[in-house]
């Protein structure tokens, strides 16, 4: 307990040092002897104390604690003394001077006229001198270094807002408000300049970077104008596999193409451009009548491959009645025959493809279906006595055939010839078998494979075809429905050849026939189109009709040498 309290004059006050050690707490660790740094007590394992701000550090033992400014609440101490709130916590063991309301110095309150508190020294001696031991400088020493008590209710010129007689703040120190986390404050001239930095760079950025674009987009258009920039490069697809289905076009024509040649042929009075294809590895090429025609006896025949190798070619046979002929080369090796298909086996809507020289552009493509069948056709006749009129019923295609075609293959999908491309029907000129300068209008026909067939073997192994016939000689200017029998012959006998298939039959003159195997014919070159797709040899069974009377009757047909 304390000896007295002080005055109203500021006396200092007595403590008994033996009730103030008592006081003190205990440690609860003994003083560490080896004075390890920078505590001293207790041990090593103590964790360290946390960093504290200077301005709220704990002040070193017996320093006097300073009050907050004029008007802060204040909350009694043990002592009765009055402290703040906030006030930091005195070191362990420090002496509280007894009175209420003495303020230190530099409180930002009123000074009192007294004697500065002086404690009494700590008993006990330490293990090592400390900072805190130190007893802290009397008031009047401290006034010495520039801050002077002033009187009660005095102002000096560094009061404190608070009111009269206030302190100033204690001045600030290098280390006054220090705070080793934040960064320092940047003074207000460098803050403003490095803004004005920041925003100079931002500007000169977007100055050069306009200036650089424009020269650039300058520059590029000059180049682009003059042709003076780099070569284009432009993206392609990379190479592919030259193999295709062999069901598609492409595979089908190149299955087929090795096999087809180009045939150029001159003679004394014309010349001309046709196709072929090869029959066998002998070198037999079957073709049109009339590509071979202009050749005569004295012609050249050249025949010219898919691979460009060019051969020489002779007649064979040929004959104009079926429009067709075989030529054949020598000499030549590796050669690749196309498979023959069977005409009777084509459906209408079946694809097609067609192959030869239009307008001598060798081994051109082209495709489409078959669009009808036995179509019954006529052409030629430039001759004017019937010799060289061919009929022919055939396979109607709207695959694109021209002048140059005639005599190629018309394939199937496998690349089997089913035809003999020989006629196009024309805008200009009804028909052309000719190989003249009218185009494709997408009526193409063809010579039936089967029937090319036998008239080639004919030619190859007698050189002549035959032809099958009836035996009876027909009006061709008859216009009525049918064809009908002439009253008398070309020699001006019998139009019923004596002994034939149509005397035979029962057929006379002016017999009208209506129809062949159940198919309606309603012309005489009908009927011969129909006689000429059999064999010598078939059997036949006409409808005729004669005084408004229709019969049906059966004949074998029989066989006339063509020419």
């Amino acid at each position: 307990m304390a000896e007295g309290s002080a005055g109203a004059t500021g006396e200092p006050v007595t403590v008994d040092q033996d009730a103030a050690q008592q006081a003190r707490p205990r440690p609860l660790h003994a003083p560490d002897p080896y004075g390890t740094p920078p505590y001293g007590e207790p041990g090593p394992w103590a964790p360290a104390p946390p960093v504290q701000h200077p301005a709220a550090a704990t002040p070193a033992q017996g320093t006097a604690m300073p009050s907050l400014a004029h008007g802060t609440p204040t909350l009694p101490s043990a002592h009765g003394l009055a402290q703040h709130p906030a006030a930091a916590t005195p070191a362990h063991g420090t002496v509280m001077p007894s009175g209420v309301g003495t303020p230190p110095p530099y409180a930002g309150g009123p000074v009192p006229h007294a004697a500065p508190y002086v404690p009494h020294p700590a008993a006990g001696p330490r293990p090592g001198p400390h900072p805190a031991d130190q007893a802290p400088a009397p008031v009047e020493q401290q006034a010495h270094h520039g801050v002077p008590p002033l009187a009660s209710g005095a102002e000096g010129p560094g009061a404190a807002p608070g009111g009269p007689g206030l302190n100033p703040p204690p001045p600030g120190g290098p280390w006054q408000r220090y705070d080793p986390w934040s960064a320092p404050a940047p003074v207000n001239g460098q803050r403003q300049g490095a803004k004005r930095g920041r925003r100079l760079l931002v500007v000169w950025t977007v100055v050069v970077a306009l200036v650089a674009g424009g020269i650039g987009g300058l520059v590029g258009t000059y180049l682009e104008r003059d042709g003076s920039s780099s070569d284009v490069e432009l993206p392609q697809a990379d190479a592919e596999s030259a193999k295709r289905d062999p069901g598609s076009i492409a595979g089908i024509a190149a299955r087929a193409l090795p096999g087809v040649v180009t045939i150029h042929v001159s003679g004394s009075e014309a010349q001309g451009t046709g196709t072929g294809f090869v029959l066998d590895d002998r070198g037999h090429i079957l073709t049109n009548n009339h590509v071979v025609e202009p050749a005569g006896s004295s012609g050249d025949i050249s025949v010219t491959f898919s691979g460009g190798e060019t051969a020489k070619a002779e007649v064979i046979g040929r004959d104009s009645g079926y429009d067709l002929a075989v030529v054949k080369v020598t000499g030549v090796h590796g050669l690749k025959p196309l498979a023959l298909g069977n005409s009777e086996n084509v459906q209408v809507g079946d694809p097609v493809v067609a192959i030869g020289a239009p307008f001598d552009l060798a081994n051109t493509v082209t495709s489409g279906i078959i669009s009808a069948k036995e179509r019954p056709i006529t052409a030629g006749g430039e001759k004017g006595d019937g010799s060289d009129v061919s009929y022919v019923d055939a396979l109607q295609t709207d695959a694109p055939i021209n002048p140059g075609n005639s005599g190629g293959p018309l394939v199937d999908s496998q690349a089997r010839v089913i035809g003999i491309n020989s006629a196009i029907r024309s805008a200009d000129s009804g028909s052309d078998l000719g190989g003249g300068q009218s185009g494709s209008i997408g009526l193409g026909f063809a010579i039936p494979i089967n029937q090319g067939k036998r008239v080639a073997e004919e030619l190859i192994n007698t050189g002549r075809a035959t032809h099958p016939v009836i035996g009876v000689t027909l009006d061709m200017d008859y216009s009525g429905d049918g064809a009908r029998v002439a009253t008398k012959g070309n020699n001006g006998g019998s139009p019923v050849n004596p002994g034939g298939p149509g005397a035979k039959a029962g057929i006379k003159g002016s017999d009208v026939v209506t129809a062949v195997d159940g198919a309606r014919i309603h012309s005489a070159e009908e009927l011969i189109v129909k006689i000429r797709s059999h064999r010598p040899g078939d059997h036949l069974a006409l409808a005729v009709e004669r005084d408004g009377k229709e019969r049906k009757v059966t004949l074998v047909l029989g066989s006339a040498d063509g020419s």
